[in-house]
């Protein structure tokens, strides 16, 4: 079972669940529940977790589930270059992302220049942008360390 949940919180995932046109069930709130305590962890990551209440709970319903979250605006899917898509509870901002390329770590980024879209392209080519997506790339502390004492 995931820890560090109380009332308050069931209260508020299962409204928001409510709020999106979807039905509450237990895996849904396992999946958020473990994507809160472990933001951009990929679908096998949410799979071990949720299958920690649910042994039964096969990779296929963990793969409905968070498309489910994402389409109706509870999770925000990110997809970093040469890795799997990962999902995170944090939603409504305009933040970025920044990732390890030693060993794929994921951190936020919050935007300096606040509202989205934060970049403005040479041309358009006749969209409507909404949001502009950035990710950065380098080595997390744990890495840098680790190369130090190489």
């Amino acid at each position: 079972m995931i820890t560090g949940y109380g009332r308050f919180m069931t209260i508020e995932l299962n409204a928001r669940l409510r709020d999106a046109g979807l039905r509450v069930t237990g895996q849904r709130l396992a999946a958020l529940r473990a994507l809160d305590e472990h933001p951009h962890s990929d679908t096998d990551e949410v799979h071990r977790r949720v299958r920690e209440e649910f042994p039964g709970f096969s990779l296929q319903a963990t793969y409905a589930v968070l498309n489910a979250l994402t389409d109706a605006g509870i999770l925000r899917r990110i997809e970093p270059a040469g890795s799997p898509a990962r999902y995170e509870r944090r939603i409504g901002d305009n933040h970025h992302h920044v990732v390890c390329t030693r060993c794929g770590a994921v951190a936020d980024v919050d935007c300096v220049h606040g509202e989205a879209p934060c970049l403005a392209p040479s041309s358009t080519g006749g969209f409507e942008i909404s949001t502009a997506e950035v990710t950065f790339w380098g080595l997390c502390p744990e890495c840098q360390t680790a190369r130090s004492s190489a």
